[in-house]
């Protein structure tokens, strides 16, 4: 076949075989059968391998997978991939409706329901019709680069009609794995002795994150759209469900069970129907998204932390299962804190099987008169945390009530448990299991922000007596680093260069990097903005770290006592002689005056609908302080679940208590008590 004649044929198979790809996978109407469809597409594969310079980017024969490169590189996200806040119960949803009606004057909201699919958020950049990139949620700011991996689902379009298309757009949606895929993953990996995958949801994120493309394309994911991320021309759409539309005019499979609502009424009949007909389903949901329809209401309403107000994630009831509890473990963190987990007699609920659930501290376990043999109510609060609710136990001559070990299980050292605290410490810092944990915060972002060191080579560094402490990180290798697992040249090359860069970061990063108890990032703010350099820190006395703007009694102590540890200090001086000594650009934080000016924060147990990080921003945001203990002071403490001693002392005291609600309306409405 000459040239131009394979041109127009391969011209006119692309055509062919993308539209039928389109109905196989998108609408589910097939018009040839299957052996149709590999007929042509082998047609078109032979012709581009006999003419390479035919080929296009958007051609079906780009989705079977690449080489394997050695890391996925970042991609930063224009727009942030918020989170949703959530809703467990019809009272929680109308609490949500009418804080906006708040915020919006009273108006009315119609709202569309999409069924939230249990699968993993990307975003993909479209450039003149063209697919350029496919990004992971990552933190929110920036994902992982997994542009080979997304070509490969057959689902996701590699070309749109770029003359009803925006030049430039972004689309949001989420990848799964089908159930029926999953069975049939699995069936696969028994006939060949290998270990089988636990659930759809992590077996999608898994292979989504596979760095070769070929392993990818060949198992079974698909895709919904749900969502427009940002778009450089001006484009029609008033309304979500209008977009939705628009999107699924493009090519874009957008699920067929969505809803426009004219009513909160009509939202609980459109949960409800789900709630009792999602085994019907071939993936896994774990609630109903529910979004306020006008664009313009979504702009004016605007975010509160890192969640949208105009979106509400309204999740299903727990799925419940009895098990039995057969030890109590404890994980040490990187601070010494003595983190106890449940041990149980494995238990499969909504398709994961679950062996091991939280625990919060030796309070909580009495609490709910945890005892080890009991029978225990366990629950997987969202679908994903394991949970145990409470002991089904009414025997008197149960076993003895839990304590927390009077040792540390790992370094042997006598544990402490400050008073008004809920968690007992191990003080020794260079005990192993800390510094493991350590080394993953310090190079984690946010800290030092260490590309590529995950908690597997962190493990490795410490086994191989590479890394003893956090300077020794400074003086491993190349050569050192290519010679552990899964490392090849290149990645240690970036790693080596990370480690490297990360001698630029500020003071404040550094000062939250060391880990010291209590320090979270915003008192590390607070410390760099107010001390000229870490040698000024360390030999502040307690009475100088008091004075300080937001640091309490607390936190002045366990800064002192971080310092007055010879290694510590030693690690600090030789983290100086490698050139790691920044020097602080502001000798004061400016004064914040908002509506929290003169209030101090306590926020204590497990939030839901905020990080600690984020709870603490939007405190700080409004000029409020962030204590560590209640007293005095104290204006408000924030309670979420597992609260500890904190909430006792506060009922004792008289000071005002806030669930997440009454804290999110505080945010909204300000103190209106002043």
């Amino acid at each position: 076949m000459e040239k131009s004649q394979a041109s127009k044929r391969a011209e006119d198979l692309r055509q062919s075989v993308s539209r039928h790809l389109y109905r196989y996978h998108v609408l589910d109407d097939p018009e040839i059968s299957d052996a149709e469809y590999d007929s042509l597409f082998l047609e078109l594969q032979a012709i581009e391998e006999q003419h390479p310079s035919l080929q296009t980017p958007d051609s079906p024969t780009q989705r079977v997978g690449a080489p394997p490169v050695e890391a996925f590189g970042p991609i930063e996200h224009p727009t942030p991939l918020l989170s949703l806040a959530n809703a467990f119960d019809s009272n929680e949803l109308k609490a949500w409706e009418a804080r906006n009606q708040r915020l919006a004057d009273d108006a009315s909201f119609e709202y569309v329901c999409e069924l939230k699919i249990d699968g993993l958020a990307v975003a993909l950049t479209y450039e003149n019709g063209l697919l350029k990139t496919g990004a992971t949620r990552g933190d929110g700011v920036r994902g992982e680069d997994v542009t080979q991996n997304i070509r490969t689902i057959k689902s996701v379009p590699l070309s749109v009609n770029k003359e009803r298309a925006p030049s430039k757009f972004e689309v949001r949606g989420e990848v799964y794995m089908t159930r029926s895929g999953f069975e049939k993953l699995n069936a696969e990996r028994a006939k060949e002795n290998l270990s089988l995958y636990a659930n759809p949801r992590n077996t999608a994120a898994g292979t989504l994150r596979q760095l070769d493309s070929r392993i990818t394309a060949s198992r079974p994911l698909d895709i919904f759209i749900y969502s427009l991320g940002w778009v450089d021309d001006l484009w029609t759409p008033t309304g979500h469900w209008e977009t939705l539309i628009q999107l699924k005019s493009l090519g874009f499979k957008v699920n067929p069970h969505m809803r426009r609502c004219g009513s909160l009424a009509e939202v609980e009949d459109f949960y409800k129907s789900w709630v009792e007909s999602r085994e019907d389903l071939d993936y896994s949901i774990d609630g109903v998204v529910v979004k306020i329809d006008s664009l313009g209401m979504q702009q004016r309403l605007g975010i509160v932390a890192r969640d949208p107000r105009w979106a509400i994630a309204y999740k299903f009831p727990p799925r419940q299962k009895v098990t039995k509890l057969l030890d109590i473990g404890i994980n040490v963190g990187r601070t010494g804190s003595l983190n106890p987990y449940a041990i149980l007699s494995p238990v499969e609920i909504d398709g994961a099987m679950v062996k091991m659930a939280t625990l919060h501290n030796e309070d909580d376990i009495r609490r709910k008169d945890l005892r080890i043999g009991d029978r225990v109510l366990l629950e997987r609060a969202g679908e994903v945390i394991p949970h145990v609710v409470k002991s089904m136990e009414t025997d008197p001559d149960r076993g003895p009530a839990y304590s927390v070990p009077r040792n540390c299980p790992v370094s042997g050292d006598p544990v402490i448990r400050e008073p008004g605290e809920a968690m007992h410490y191990c003080p020794n810092s260079s005990c192993p299991a800390q510094f493991h944990e350590l080394l993953k915060h310090f190079s984690c972002r946010g800290s030092m922000d260490i590309e590529g060191m995950g908690v597997s080579l962190a493990q490795q560094l410490i086994e191989t007596n590479l890394v003893k402490n956090l300077a020794d990180l400074y003086d491993v290798t190349v050569e050192q680093l290519a010679s552990l697992d899964r490392m090849g040249e290149r990645s240690s090359e970036n790693v080596f260069n990370a480690i490297q860069a990360s001698k630029n970061r500020p003071l404040d990063r550094l000062i939250f990097a060391l880990g010291i108890c209590h320090v979270g990032s915003e008192t590390a703010r607070v410390l760099g903005a107010r001390f000229p350099n870490l040698d000024s820190l360390r030999t502040a006395t307690e009475i100088e770290l008091i004075s300080v703007n937001d640091i309490g009694p607390v936190v002045a102590k366990s800064i002192a006592a971080y310092f007055k540890v010879p290694e510590n200090l030693a690690v600090i001086d030789r983290l100086k002689l490698m050139g790691i000594n920044p020097q602080s650009v502001v000798k004061d934080l400016p004064t914040i005056v908002g509506p929290f000016s003169g209030m101090t924060f306590v926020i204590t147990g497990t939030l839901s609908e905020f990080t600690r990080q984020q709870a603490e921003s939007a405190i700080a945001e409004r000029g409020g302080k962030i204590g560590v203990s209640v007293s005095k002071k104290t204006r408000y403490l924030v309670t979420g679940t597992a609260p500890g001693s904190k909430l006792q002392k506060a009922q004792l005291m008289g000071t005002s208590i806030l669930d997440e609600d009454a804290f999110s309306r505080l945010l909204e409405q300000g103190d209106t008590t002043a």
